[in-house]
């Protein structure tokens, strides 16, 4: 795929972080999975993310992992790193540290010390936005408590303070309302067992978990369901079922050791996560391991 005319726009892989036996990151790793991303046709990762476990890391880690990111990206390749944090100053200090690095978006949470009402939350993106770079609300309020409804996201794109929203909360009903109220406001696929609800309903793009495990097979599936050409959505729809029994478990609360076991499955460097998160019940893993082993068998990579 040609790369996007804005850096938000595509597949933006959520990337998985390896870590060394004593739980130390292995960044030559790291940049060598943005590379191998790259060359299988994404079109940006976004690092620091749940899926790269950042909450676990040290602040001179999560710098580094930005740092690694954009170095190891080729031309054209984006770079969203997220800048979440309790609070609007820090948040603040994490889109200043991107852009210092050579970001090309961020990606941000609500504020999530508390269930921050509607004022709180239009501040702290206010405050991110000064920053200058595009930013990409990112809405979770399983996990935030905090639901940037439409209207809301309608507030925060006419401000000018958000590109687009990474939508997670599997509603795909949302996407029309969102597009009513806030007519520009970028779509972005937030789960990837929506992807070819949201692709049809007008998606420009797709912050992803399971492109870390099967990067080829998952970007001609997000290429055939935003295509808008029937065509294109009935073959979409056939890879559609064959990978989703996969793709749902980047909904689930284990989705970042399912995903890590699907990479080593597929031989890529998954590994093990950081406490919290404990590897995964026998029973889980072997479930998680037969639905890749299915895929790949069908021939998907």
């Amino acid at each position: 795929m040609t790369t996007p005319a804005r850096p938000w726009h595509g597949i933006h892989v959520a990337t998985a972080l390896p870590f060394h036996d004593d739980l130390s990151i292995d960044y030559d790793s790291f940049a060598e999975h943005v590379r191998f991303l790259a060359a299988a046709g994404c079109h940006g990762v976004t690092p620091n993310g749940s899926l790269g476990e950042y909450q676990t890391l040290t602040p001179e880690e999560r710098a580094r992992v930005v740092e690694a990111a954009v170095q190891a990206a080729p031309a054209g390749f984006g770079v969203m790193p997220g800048v979440a944090a309790y609070g609007a100053l820090e948040a603040r200090r994490w889109a200043d540290q991107a852009a210092a690095a050579g970001a090309t978006s961020v990606l941000l949470l609500p504020p999530n010390a508390y269930r921050a009402d509607r004022r709180a939350v239009v501040e702290h993106y206010r405050e991110v936005a000064r920053v200058g770079l595009p930013v990409v609300a990112y809405n979770n309020p399983i996990d935030t408590k905090v639901d940037l409804t439409p209207s809301l996201l309608a507030e925060l794109f006419h401000e000018g303070l958000i590109v687009g929203v990474k939508e997670f909360t599997g509603d795909v009903r949302r996407a029309y309302e969102i597009a009513e109220l806030a007519p520009g406001l970028d779509i972005l696929v937030g789960a990837d067992d929506v992807l070819l609800e949201l692709g049809i309903a007008g998606a420009v793009g797709w912050i992803a978990g399971y492109p870390n495990a099967i990067p080829e097979s998952t970007v001609e599936l997000y290429r055939l369901a935003t295509s808008g050409g029937p065509a294109d959505i009935a073959k979409a729809l056939a890879i559609y079922r064959d990978l989703h029994p996969l793709l749902r478990w980047d909904s689930k609360t284990e989705f970042v050791q399912s995903i890590k076991l699907s990479m080593d499955v597929c031989g890529r460097r998954g590994g093990v996560c950081r406490p919290p998160r404990l590897p995964l019940p026998s029973e889980v893993a072997a479930r998680i391991i037969a639905d890749t082993e299915s895929v790949l068998g069908k021939g998907y990579k």
